[in-house]
């Protein structure tokens, strides 16, 4: 099969991997319509990898607003850790670029405002932009300014003819979820004052390969990045890269900063990195193959697990309903009697079925009722957290579970 590369328009011929079909992964069912599970929709889940431009990306682009509507079950502030992380960023970066009152911090998917109101309590002006109204209703209420959204190029032209500049942009796991990535950094650019800088935070595909994180494909992940990628996007729009971190979040992602022309001073650490993507041949096809191969075997060992499970009478359940998660459910073929319920703190996911696998999702405060022999933290980026969390479980000889990069029962 041969696509047209997003970015570049160039024929793909390589795939990296067919996950079949499955639902859209926030798609959350009402356990009292069984009509709507019937007609549930499924969609190709393939990656391809362009080897002109080196992007990796669905081949199925379902339409964005399609995904990101009125009533977006994802909260960012469900996340006690990712609420810290985004609380570091607001410290770090207003004293790293001497942000203020006359200041301006502009966020793209705000979401409910978990990081915006970080720089609101350090006084400094901010404006959230946020596709979803549910979300943005909720920054709101927090005290954090929010204009109701899809970003690109021409929502950044309309933006700055009303005033609106910024000092600093910044983009959390965002820059994956849009089709048309070209326009959408191209707004960065119109929207940054010319000492501006932008941040965008993303998982690394080198860290998806090496890990084996296929759950963090979905479709409204349009792309999979690597610096080599961004570099040749970034310069393509007329912008400069000028440092880059490597993060622990979401199994290991890079925030990469970008300026305009010689504003910033340059960082040895995105030539290192460059170097060390160039080392795992991330600018070669050699570099994206055999990654079916560890799929398949990490959804093996997941079945062995649930079988022997079964057949010693255990009970079986999740924990976190989240978007990565319903990827793994699917992708691996596990459903309501395989797991038999899975908790969540985000009551808008409570009394939903899990998209495809029809798994229930329940308040974790069952959990010491219903007292699961096995608890599969699906969100395997938040496990610390969710085990230190969930403790208690070890009072019935409950037991945490991974699947992913390799099945682990503690």
């Amino acid at each position: 099969m041969n696509c047209l590369c997003r970015f570049c328009q160039k024929t793909m011929s390589q795939t990296l991997v067919d996950l079949g079909e499955t639902p859209l992964a926030n798609s959350y069912l009402s356990t009292n319509h069984a009509e709507s599970m019937a007609l549930e929709k499924r969609f190709p889940l393939r990656v391809m990898v362009c080897n002109s431009c080196w992007l990796a990306q669905t081949t199925e682009t379902i339409p964005a607003d399609s995904i990101f509507k009125q009533d977006y079950a994802y909260l960012s502030s469900y996340s006690s850790g990712w609420v810290a992380h985004a609380h570091r960023y607001a410290d770090e970066m207003s004293k790293r670029f001497d942000l203020g009152p006359n200041s301006k911090v502009v966020e793209i998917a705000s979401n409910d405002g978990y990081l915006l109101q970080h720089f609101v309590a350090l006084n400094i002006p901010v404006l959230g932009v946020e596709p979803a109204g549910a979300a943005a209703a909720l920054a709101e209420r927090v005290g954090v300014p929010t204009r109701v959204m899809f970003f690109d190029e021409t929502s950044a032209i309309t933006l700055r003819e009303e005033g609106i500049t910024a000092d600093l942009m910044v983009a959390n796991n965002v820059l994956a979820h849009v089709p048309n990535i070209r326009s959408f950094v191209a707004g960065f650019k119109t929207l940054m004052n010319p000492n501006g800088v932008a941040t965008f935070e993303f998982p690394h595909i080198a860290s998806l390969m090496g890990s084996v994180q296929f759950d963090t494909i979905y479709h409204e992940h349009y792309s999979y990045l690597s610096l080599t990628f961004l570099k040749k996007l970034v310069s393509e729009i007329g912008m400069s890269i000028f440092d880059v971190e490597k993060l622990p979040t979401h199994g290991g992602s890079l925030r990469v900063f970008i300026c305009h022309p010689n504003a910033h001073c340059k960082s040895s650490a995105v030539d290192n990195i460059l170097a060390q993507e160039v080392a795992i041949e991330l600018d070669k096809p050699a570099g994206y193959e055999g990654f079916t191969a560890k799929v398949n075997k990490v959804t093996f060992d997941f079945w062995t697990f649930l079988a022997k499970a079964k057949a010693h009478g255990k009970t079986v359940a999740g924990y976190g309903a989240a978007a990565k998660g319903n990827t793994f459910l699917n992708v691996a073929k596990v459903g309501s009697s395989d797991i038999d319920f899975v908790v969540d703190l985000n009551i808008q996911k409570q009394g939903k079925l899990l998209p495809g696998s029809h798994i229930p999702v329940i308040s974790p405060k069952k959990l010491t009722e219903l007292k699961p022999d096995y608890l599969v933290i699906l969100p395997w980026n938040l496990a610390d957290e969710i085990i230190e969390q969930q403790q208690g479980i070890r009072e019935w000889g409950g037991q945490f579970v991974t699947a992913i990069p390799e099945l682990r029962i503690r």
